[in-house]
Parts: structure tokens; C-alpha cells; sequence
């Protein structure tokens, strides 16, 4: 080897050994002995905290909320609207539950609870890390975990309270009997209809006893307990009944499983409706409506239902209450002053829903629920199972406008472009038949968009929502405020043939009065639980949906229906400017009008609905508008645009007021 090779091997070999000895030394900071010793040493600590924290937490007397107070609702200028706090609470031994009604609560809760250890560690921490991430509420807690948030703890989500729960429940499944804690879950839970514990809610739901509760019932009602207000069958949606049907078979399944239900009883159970809902007292009139509505707007923006129901909440509404007096009045001056149901049968069915908001704040000044929340209890206001027919037209329009659609013949769509309005005309361009009848059959030439909107032709519209696209017409729509479940994308649609409520057209229809701003109508203005901060709530008003050119032009094209159209009658004395839409459901099951000043806009919306069960006509359901008021037909200019243009006159300040187009 020659004097240069040698050199290159002990350079060589210099460097594998500084990279050993290089490695060596890392592996002094991580060999596994340390990090097994590492693990070791903060699980230890963890217990230690653990412990600590054990010895450190004990069982507290019972919290506040488990003693109910009142809510106090009040008006926008601070005078009491309602106080609701006669909570319906009643304790009961474990005696008089039935036992296999005992163990629906445990198959539907936590089917374990009888040899677990009062903890699901799995599930907690699941919910612990969720809280973190700020995921909100979450589930994976045992019965006697939610025993103890309900009696001795709150209903906040913070990590503190989470690790309060799991020590204290852990004390309590150590300290109590199973069947103790199972009583304390039961009485203290709550079940909707303002009732706490299983006796009361055996009233509020079937009007029983807790002692003659079937099992079917009390799947019922344990599946409750995890959304009160959306499994109530009374207020529930299509999606709701489903969902609280499918927990209520999940709980007997479960039985099934556990061996507290033989499957042969298994298949003889049939779900059991409860019965509707008894008002509270004090509720009455427009009251209750109000008071219902306010609340299930803060249970949907995030206040959590139980903490609602115990109490010690202030609540103001933007409703005004000398605009919530007109609104009442227009009512019975306009239409139940007409109405005589000893003469008339089908003046029994009569339903008139109304809301009124304030297109710049998106604040609701006044709701017409029905006649009465002790009477009725189903505000016609925000109910949403009615076709708002016509008044859906120019919501086809304004997709037009925004997506600058063209016609067959390649023409923009605008107030001008010309339409063909004969009766019966075939949409052309779809892959479905439709060849809607204008109202009365009535026929029309060529016309254009602005005349087909002043008389609500059918053909034009038809036609129109075939050219802009039925997807756009649906995304338009929604972005409104409709509900899009509600909406199948056929070509019927385009005569309003989904449900809509009033409160959300009133939104769709303040949208266009704030030039395009989207509003969300809001009934709630501020809500206060004791000494807490005041609750945060969403901004009524909301980011751009639609351009201001053509919000404003459908405004201009809406005023033409008041002036020259299917309106003209009801409103053409007032001495304030208006725009607004008439609509009317082909087999008169519901009327409209949706109309707005430049300071106020409301939709008023009249159903008819089966005062009684008449042969194979259920009581409730939607019947025909046709002979109320010993008329013919009832169009959305008669009584709704009457009650509508008595209202606006007096409800509406200057009357000077133009819109600024």
C-alpha cells in the first residue's frame, strides 16, 4: 500500500469513528430504557394528580339548577312579556316505576350500568379531548355520570368540569346503590314540556301515571333524553320523528340483547304517539307562541336545553308591543270578525300565521301565532308544512337576475324580456312534462316578466324556471332562508309547491328590502342567564346573497303587483310605498301575501286546517280554504293582503318613506 492509500484509510476510518461515537451520544439522550422510564414517570404522575385530585374533590349538595327559577321573558323596551318558571317537577320511588320501564332508560343510556364503575373513561376522555378542540357537546357519558352534571354539577363544557364529573362519579358509584342512582337520574333528567323527572313527563307526554307506563312508552321517553325538544312528536320535523323512532327501536333492541326483553314481546311492540301538548298556564294568546319561539331560537343557537329549562334566564325580544297590537287587530277586524263556524263548518279551519321584521336590524317586531297557544298550539308563524305558492316566484326571478339567464331564443332575462302566458303552454326544455293552468284558467299572449309577476302567471314562471336551471333556482332559494329538504327539484316547484313558513318568507322577502344583505329573522335580541355574561347570538344580518342590482330591481318589479297587480285592491289606498307578492296554492289550501315598506317587511300566510276529525279527514290536517268567509275561492289579495295593508298603515311610522333604488 503506497504512502497515499494509507492516508485515505486512516481519514476513513477517523470519520466512522466520530460517527459512533456521534450516534453514541444521541443514543445517551434516547435510549428506550429512558423513554420507557419517562412514560413511567408521567403516568405516575398522572395518578398522583390523579389521587390527589380524588382526595381533594368530595360530593357537593345538589346545584341550583336542580331547584328550578324562572325565566323572565320581556318585550324590546323591557316591559315583562311572561314569567315561566312553575316548573313541572314531581319525585317518585323507585317502586313506582315499572321495572321493565326502568330498563329502557338503562338500553337506551348505557346498557353496562349495572357493573360498570360509574365511568367510561373511553368516552369521557373522547369528550374531554372534543371540549379542547372546542367541538362542543359531546357524548360516551355513563348514567351515573349524567346524574351527577345533572344534580350536582352544571351543564357547561370546560375540561374542570369534565374531571369534577369523572371523581365525583366515581365517589357516588362507590357510596350508592345502583338502583339509587338510576331513581336520581330518572327524577332529575329532563323530558321537554317543561317537565323534570319521569313522573311529570308520563303527564306532559301520555297523561299517565309513572305506574301505567308501557314499555313502548317509556322507550319513548328515555330516548327523549337526548334531544327533548327535537324527538317532542308534537313540534318534531320529518327528520326528527325519524331520528327519535329509530332510538326508540334501538332501546328495545338493546333489551332484547341484555335479556330484559324476550324478542316475542320484542316484536309485539308498536310505537306509541303521545299525546299534544298541554299549555302552561299564563301562556295564552300570543304569549305562548312568542315564549315557545323565543326559546327553541336559543336552543338552536347553542344554549343547552336543560340549562334553559331550569331557569334564571332573562330574555328580551325585538317584538314591539304596540306593533304586536296592530298585528292582532288587523287580524280580527280583517278576517275572524268574517269568520262565523256555527254557519260556516270551513270557517273552523281558518289559520292565519303572520311575521313582521325590521329589514335593518333583522329583528321580528311582531308574530301572529294563531288563535290563541292554549287553543292552538302550533304557531302558525313558524310552521313550515304549507305551500307559500306564488310568493316563491320571485325568488325564480332573482336567480334569473343573478345568473343573467336567457330564454330558449337566447334573450337576457329581465322585467322586459317577453314570455308566452297561455294556459297550459308546455315547458319546453325540461325532461319532465309540465304544462302548469294559470290561475282560473285564464289565458295570455306574449307578455313580459314584469305583467306575468303583477298577475302571478303560472306558464311564465314555469318556463322561466326551466331556462335559469332548477338547481339554481334551489341554491338561490336557500341562500334566502328556505329549507332546502323541503325542496324537490322538479318543475312543480316552480309554483311554490314546498313548505315554507311565514317567518322565512318574511327573511327571503327582507333580504330584498336590505338590497340583498341576507336576513335571518331573529326573535331573541339578548338572553342573560343570572350572573353570567350575556349570551352571544348571531347577527341577524348577514353577508351578501344577491346583488344590490338585482335585489333592487326585484323590488322595483314587486311594486307593480301592489300598484297594477294581484294586490292592487287590498293596497292601492295606502299612502305609503310597497312591494310585495300575492300567492295561492292550486287547491286553496293556503293564501299569502308577502309585502315590505322601505322600513318594515311581513308575510302573513293563511291554512287550512281540519278543526275535527270528519270521515276519513283527520283532525289536523290540510283541507281547503274554499267558502271562508261564505266567499268562493280565497286568494292571497283578499284576506291575507287585507290584514297585511291594515297592519302596515298602522304600524308603519313615516309614511313618506321611498325606497332608495
Amino acid at each position: 500500500m503506497g504512502r497515499a492509500d494509507a492516508r485515505r484509510a486512516r481519514q476513513a476510518s477517523t470519520r466512522r469513528g466520530r460517527a459512533k461515537q456521534k450516534k453514541r451520544g444521541i443514543r445517551r439522550f434516547f435510549t428506550w430504557k429512558k423513554i420507557l422510564g419517562t412514560f413511567l414517570g408521567v403516568c405516575l404522575l398522572g395518578i398522583l394528580a390523579f389521587v390527589g385530585l380524588y382526595l381533594y374533590v368530595d360530593i357537593p349538595s345538589f346545584n341550583k339548577e336542580a331547584e328550578a327559577q324562572s325565566n323572565v321573558y320581556k318585550y324590546a323596551d323591557g316591559k315583562v312579556l311572561a314569567r315561566v318558571g312553575a316548573v313541572n317537577r314531581e319525585k317518585v320511588s323507585l317502586d313506582r316505576i315499572p321495572v321493565p320501564v326502568q330498563h329502557t332508560f338503562v338500553a337506551a343510556e348505557n346498557k353496562t350500568f349495572y357493573d360498570d364503575s360509574g365511568v367510561d373513561l373511553k368516552g369521557t376522555l373522547r369528550g374531554v379531548l372534543n371540549t379542547l378542540q372546542g367541538k362542543g357537546k359531546q357524548g360516551g357519558s355513563t348514567i351515573t355520570q349524567q346524574y351527577v352534571k345533572n344534580y350536582f354539577l352544571s351543564q357547561e363544557q370546560t375540561v374542570s368540569r369534565k374531571l369534577k364529573e369523572i371523581v365525583i362519579s366515581l365517589k357516588v358509584d362507590n357510596k350508592y346503590d345502583k338502583n339509587d342512582i338510576l331513581l336520581g337520574y330518572i327524577n332529575t333528567s329532563y323530558y321537554g314540556r317543561g317537565a323534570y323527572g319521569i313522573q311529570a313527563a308520563a303527564q306532559a307526554y301520555y297523561g299517565v301515571d309513572v305506574d301505567k307506563l308501557t314499555v313502548s312508552q317509556g322507550a319513548y321517553l328515555a330516548s327523549l333524553l337526548q334531544a327533548p325538544s327535537q324527538y317532542d312528536w308534537a313540534q318534531a320535523t320529518d327528520a326528527g320523528k325519524k331520528l327519535v323512532q329509530e332510538r326508540w327501536a334501538y332501546t328495545l333492541d338493546n333489551m332484547v340483547e341484555m335479556k330484559w326483553l324476550s324478542p316475542a314481546d320484542r316484536a309485539k311492540q308498536t310505537f306509541q304517539k303521545p299525546q299534544a301538548p298541554k299549555p302552561l298556564p299564563g301562556m295564552g294568546g300570543q304569549t305562548g307562541y312568542l315564549v315557545e319561539a323565543a326559546k327553541n331560537e336559543l336552543i338552536a343557537d347553542g344554549v343547552d336545553e336543560k340549562q334553559l329549562a331550569a331557569g334564571g334566564w332573562t330574555i328580551t325580544l325585538g317584538i314591539q308591543q304596540d306593533k304586536q297590537k296592530e298585528l292582532e287587530k288587523a287580524v280580527k277586524t280583517k278576517l275572524s270578525d268574517d269568520l262565523n263556524p256555527d254557519k260556516r263548518s270551513v270557517d273552523a279551519d281558518a289559520q292565519v300565521g303572520a311575521a313582521s321584521v325590521d329589514p335593518e336590524t333583522g329583528h321580528v317586531v311582531a308574530m301572529y301565532g294563531g288563535a290563541g297557544y292554549t287553543k292552538h298550539y302550533r304557531n302558525n308563524a313558524t310552521r313550515a308544512d304549507y305551500q307559500p305558492a306564488s310568493t316563491f316566484k320571485p325568488l325564480i326571478l332573482a336567480a334569473a337576475l343573478e345568473k343573467q339567464a336567457q330564454t330558449q331564443d337566447g334573450a337576457t332575462i329581465t322585467p322586459n324580456t317577453m314570455y308566452s302566458g297561455r294556459n297550459r303552454r308546455p315547458v319546453v326544455g325540461g325532461t319532465i312534462p309540465f304544462a302548469p293552468p294559470n290561475e282560473d284558467e285564464r289565458t295570455y299572449g306574449d307578455i313580459t316578466v314584469q305583467e306575468a309577476t303583477n298577475n302571478s302567471v303560472n306558464a311564465v314562471f314555469a318556463q322561466m324556471g326551466q331556462d335559469v336551471g332548477l338547481d339554481e333556482v334551489k341554491k338561490t332559494a336557500v341562500s334566502l332562508g328556505l329549507d332546502g329538504s323541503r325542496m324537490e327539484v322538479k318543475p312543480a316547484m316552480t309554483l311554490g309547491t314546498m313548505g315554507a313558513s311565514p317567518l322565512q318568507m318574511a327573511g327571503a322577502y327582507a333580504t330584498l328590502d336590505a338590497h340583498g344583505k341576507k336576513i335571518t329573522p331573529a326573535l331573541v335580541v339578548k338572553a342573560v342567564h343570572g350572573t353570567e355574561a350575556e349570551h352571544k347570538l348571531k347577527d341577524p344580518v348577514g353577508d351578501r346573497v344577491l346583488s344590490r342590482k338585482t335585489a333592487d330591481t326585484l323590488t322595483s318589479v314587486l311594486k307593480g303587483v301592489v300598484n297594477d297587480g294581484t294586490a292592487k285592491e287590498a293596497v292601492e289606498n295606502a299612502d305609503y310605498k310597497a312591494a310585495g307578492k300575492t300567492g295561492t296554492s292550486d287547491d286553496n289550501k293556503s293564501a299569502w301575501f308577502v309585502g315590505y315598506t322601505p322600513k318594515l317587511v311581513t308575510a302573513v300566510g293563511m291554512f287550512g286546517e281540519a278543526a275535527k276529525t270528519e270521515g276519513k279527514i283527520a283532525q289536523g290536517s290540510q283541507v281547503t280554504l274554499k267558502g271562508t268567509g261564505g266567499g268562493g275561492r280565497v286568494n292571497g289579495g283578499g284576506y291575507p293582503a287585507k290584514i297585511w295593508a291594515d297592519y302596515t298603515e298602522a304600524a308603519t311610522g313615516d309614511s313618506s318613506a321611498d325606497f332608495d333604488l
